[in-house]
């Protein structure tokens, strides 16, 4: 997709259509995406909000809308699998499909693209761009060249070619870090990098890197997808973030954040009928240093207080780490919780514990969706994210479920 989440954010605005516009960034947030407008002050995904309005001061920030993004998603995979049932989701925006097969019933490969294009603009209101190549790596580089609203065919006799002409830095996965240490080594092109002595790249970016590049340099690279299986397929994790108006430090006030976006995850998880067996916190501190912990379940959960325990503990864990650390970090800008490895919930059965009570967390869970799915998002919550609450958060994993209402 050209400029996904903007694109999306974009589709009932057309005054800003050509104007510069960032989805996300509003005073101390950070860039999700841009327009095409925006790109060209330099603006950028993952951006500070402070550094985009001074590349662009009159940049227009607008709020994302994760439902909206994941339901267009949704509809634009179901648009691939329409043409082929070979589909590997790179993420929410990037698919590669396999259309081998579709070929006598759609036509070209090119004209299978200009179909996929025409239908996701004509049903979803976004543009797309497609790179048409015999292997996956030059069809993402040649959807990159394609960009945006375009197609690009890089025919099998064409690919060392094509390639051969390019700068080593838009080979299909070399990052900043890699391509600085060619040009170090002197291989600026990749034809360049396709020629160079196998000992010399070895010692210029290591030994597997070094081969998985000559690969990639002659085009020699996978050309089979691994397809997610099944329309029903869910994503692979599903998470939320949020940047804070001012640092925090308190772990309360953290816990209460970490609280918050567990409900918000796990709400989504049952709206979409998983669970996940791994919790991810992710937090980013005043100096902007990112870090992330990772905690596995004993068994899938879409519940709230058990996504929140595992979070606490994550916390804690970073906070602990930081305290023995020289020039440690204590004051948190962002902080997000993620649950990962998702399967229908149909396939997980949870093991009663003896002692258990018949009704805990899952069912009050699904009574707080009921309730807010009739009366709104702010209709139930847990007392301890009313407005002015102080009491502990973290003091609610276990037991009885309280009858906590907003």
């Amino acid at each position: 997709m050209d400029a996904f989440f903007a694109s999306v954010a974009l589709r009932d605005r057309p005054e800003l259509h050509d104007v510069p516009v960032a989805v996300g960034g509003g005073h101390r947030g950070v860039v999700l995406s841009a327009n095409y407008a925006a790109r060209a002050y330099g603006v950028r995904g993952g951006m500070s909000g402070l550094r985009a309005r001074r590349l662009c001061p009159q940049l227009i920030s607008v709020p994302g809308d994760h439902a909206a993004f994941s339901a267009v998603s949704s509809a634009v995979r179901d648009i691939f699998r329409r043409i082929t049932p070979l589909v590997e989701m790179a993420s929410l925006d990037e698919a590669f499909l396999d259309v081998r097969g579709a070929t006598r019933r759609l036509g070209s490969p090119y004209a299978i693209a200009e179909l996929v294009r025409a239908t996701v603009h004509d049903e979803q209101g976004i543009t797309c761009s497609a790179g048409v190549a015999p292997t996956v790596s030059v069809a993402k580089i040649a959807s990159r060249h394609a960009k945006p609203d375009g197609v690009v065919v890089v025919p099998p006799e064409e690919v060392v070619a094509f390639l051969h002409a390019l700068d080593v830095e838009e080979l299909y996965g070399v990052g900043t870090a890699t391509a600085t240490r060619l040009r170090r080594a002197g291989l600026r092109t990749v034809r360049q990098l396709a020629h160079a002595p196998l000992e010399e790249l070895r010692a210029a970016v290591g030994p597997g890197t070094a081969s998985q590049l000559q690969v990639l340099a002659w085009g020699r690279d996978r050309s089979e997808l691994h397809e997610r299986r099944g329309p029903q397929e869910p994503d692979r994790s599903m998470g939320a973030q949020r940047t804070f108006a001012h640092d925090l430090t308190d772990r309360e006030e953290i816990l209460r954040e970490v609280l918050g976006l567990a409900a918000k995850v796990t709400r989504r998880l049952r709206a979409g009928g998983v669970a996940g067996r791994t919790v991810v916190l992710t937090a980013r501190y005043a100096d902007f240093t990112t870090l992330t912990r990772s905690r596995a379940l004993p068994e899938p959960t879409d519940v709230t207080q058990e996504v929140y325990a595992a979070a606490t503990v994550l916390l804690d864990t970073l906070r602990r780490e930081q305290r023995g650390r020289p020039g440690r970090r204590d004051a948190l800008r962002l902080v997000g919780v993620r649950v990962e490895g998702l399967v229908p919930s149909a396939r997980v059965h949870r093991q009663r514990v003896l002692g258990e009570r018949e009704h805990g967390w899952s069912d009050a869970d699904r009574a707080m969706d009921r309730a807010t799915s009739r009366f709104g998002a702010g209709a139930v919550r847990p007392a301890a994210l009313l407005p002015g609450a102080t009491g502990r958060s973290e003091g609610r994993s276990e037991g009885r479920p309280e009858a906590d209402a907003g």
